[in-house]
């Protein structure tokens, strides 16, 4: 089978895993992300002893953004306005075909992730579907009638403005664009930063978490308006907490108040708001799905 390389370059940390598919995993590695020097050479020593091994087809990387995902922009691969120190307007995909000399399939995290989901995981067989992912950061991506939702540049579903009742919630956001966005809300750092704790470290009758479900919720709501996507899948490590799905889930029917009515939110909505297929490898496993899908685009082209 042929092996591909994927990066799920987080803000946080960089994973990158060399992989045929979901079920043929190869190699595994994680680093801190700190310069891009520093972070892509890791990445780029990795891969070449990979393919010093087994020769790879294509790299893939879902990437933490701001980003250029637009291949005919000339910025495209780029990392662009990201508040993350040392990475504003850095090259990530030049860098890698220069070091690699292979071709490189580029995407948002949430992208990624959410490509990795419709090939391997809990969205198979659908065309229209979001993948949330809600940890460090808030962030959303997916696809509308089978392709990646692209646009102006990429969708930011994490900075949409959701209702804030400050007499039940004074914490002013975490955000440093918007305060009180949708991510400066409900991320994990805005819980730690409301209750002084991380929420692992919360016990799941603590009014956190029916807070962080409300906030959830008004975000969900609103995508499922605005895009009225076939299922709602939800990763990151706020997630992982057990009462979290069911929290959210009577929270998303209670704000619709029986607007939506169809069978999958109104009767089966334990199938309609989900946790990843792929688990904690939704990210690295989509960041291959863009390698075979940057390949086959490569091979089309010679």
């Amino acid at each position: 089978m042929p092996l591909y390389g994927g990066i799920e370059a987080g803000g946080t940390k960089f994973v990158c895993a060399v992989a045929s598919g979901a079920d043929d995993f190869r190699a595994e590695i994680r680093f801190p992300t700190t310069t891009p020097d520093e972070t892509l050479a890791q990445a780029i020593d990795f891969f070449r002893a990979q393919h010093a091994q087994e020769p790879l087809h294509a790299i893939g990387v879902a990437c933490f953004g701001p980003i250029d995902p637009n291949p005919a922009s000339p910025t495209f691969g780029y990392v662009t306005t990201t508040p993350k120190p040392h990475w504003a307007h850095t090259d990530v995909v030049g860098r890698l075909q220069a070091a690699l000399n292979l071709p490189v399939g580029f995407d948002t995290d949430v992208n990624g992730a959410a490509l990795g989901e419709h090939r391997w995981g809990a969205a198979q067989g659908l065309d229209t579907f979001v993948y949330l992912t809600i940890g460090t950061g808030l962030g959303g991506g997916g696809m509308v009638n089978g392709h990646l939702l692209h646009g102006l540049m990429h969708s930011e579903m994490g900075h949409m403005r959701v209702p804030h009742d400050r007499m039940r919630d004074p914490y002013p956001g975490q955000c440093t664009y918007h305060g009180d966005c949708w991510e400066g809300l409900a991320c994990g750092p805005a819980i730690e930063g409301r209750w002084q704790t991380k929420g692992q470290h919360l016990p799941p009758d603590h009014p956190a978490w029916a807070l962080e479900a409300h906030y959830l919720a008004l975000g969900v709501v609103n995508i499922i308006m605005t895009l009225s996507p076939q299922r709602i899948i939800m990763g990151g490590g706020v997630m992982d907490q057990q009462q979290i799905f069911p929290m959210v889930r009577r929270e998303v029917q209670t704000l619709l108040n029986g607007y939506i009515q169809k069978p999958a939110i109104q009767e089966d909505i334990d199938h309609y708001i989900v946790p990843p297929g792929l688990g904690n490898r939704a990210g690295v496993l989509g960041a291959v799905a863009l390698a075979m899908d940057a390949a086959q685009q490569a091979g089309g082209k010679a």
